[in-house]
């Protein structure tokens, strides 16, 4: 396992397993097989309703606590300072823990611009030791800011939508001046068209691996902590079997070509479900 370090000094995996659409009674198996193949880092939320699953797998691995790396997050409709605190004590519960290692805003929801407070709620999670780090998932550059401006701690991670149509070049540059890791979710734009791009499937073959092996190597060697999703035992194999290979300086280039600031998901301006 390739680690980072978080600007706070914590150690987090590079490559995570991620439970986004995965009902709470599949999780349990899902986080199971994961833990099992060498995963540490497990991403969940509370909107993702199987924050529970992942607790049950995670109590059955007799994985000592302090090996693992637990990441979840407040929904928009807990918003707020005192909402927020709340949130994190009904996941905590859920997922049977005493703590976790990354706490994360789920969405700025800007329309209602309550994120410096509900960021100033992680920022006493923290302080408290109830959270080992604290983050902000689908924060543009002007969101950032407003934290970096208004509040204590720094975000240590920033967890958007990364794959090589949308490579977040600005933002990535942004992150990295203010010592903030960026996190890929739906690295493999969500089982998308880049999966078949024919430049992808050829430095594959180069390789003797899959396209989704070399998109999840690609987001290593881009410097991204990487969260890829499965619930196939196969493919939950397969996204962690990236440590045997290493894409050329021109592979790296021919990806970096790719970048078409294409969307799968939502903006984050326009994302203020409640």
């Amino acid at each position: 396992m390739n680690y980072i370090t978080l600007n706070n000094g914590l150690k987090m995996p590079q490559l995570g397993f991620g439970v986004w659409q995965v009902p709470d009674e599949e999780a349990t198996p899902a986080v199971e097989k994961a833990l099992e193949v060498g995963f540490r880092s497990i991403d969940t939320a509370m909107v993702y309703k199987n924050e529970e699953g992942v607790g049950r797998a995670l109590a059955s691995s007799n994985i000592p606590r302090e090996e693992l790396f637990i990441t979840t997050k407040v929904w928009n409709t807990d918003h707020g300072y005192e909402n927020t605190l709340k949130a994190f004590d009904a996941s905590l519960e859920r997922l049977g823990l005493d703590y976790v290692d990354l706490y994360l805003i789920h969405w700025p929801t800007p329309q209602y611009d309550e994120y410096v407070e509900t960021y100033k709620a992680l920022e006493k999670l923290y302080k408290d030791g109830r959270v080992k780090a604290i983050g902000v998932c689908n924060f543009h550059i002007e969101h950032l800011q407003r934290l970096i401006d208004e509040c204590e701690v720094v975000p240590a991670v920033n967890q958007v939508e990364c794959h090589p149509y949308l490579q977040q070049v600005e933002l990535k540059a942004f992150c990295k001046q203010h010592d903030i890791y960026l996190e890929a979710w739906s690295p493999l734009m969500q089982g998308g068209e880049v999966l078949e791009n024919g430049i992808v499937k050829q430095i594959a073959e180069n390789h003797g691996k899959t396209p989704a092996q070399v998109i999840i190597r690609w987001h290593m060697q881009y410097d991204n902590i990487v969260i890829p999703k499965s619930v196939t035992p196969s493919r939950i194999e397969e996204n962690f079997n990236v440590f045997d290979f290493e894409l050329t300086t021109d592979e790296m280039d021919k990806m970096a070509n790719l970048n078409r600031n294409q969307r799968k998901g939502p903006d984050p301006n326009d994302m203020n479900v409640r």
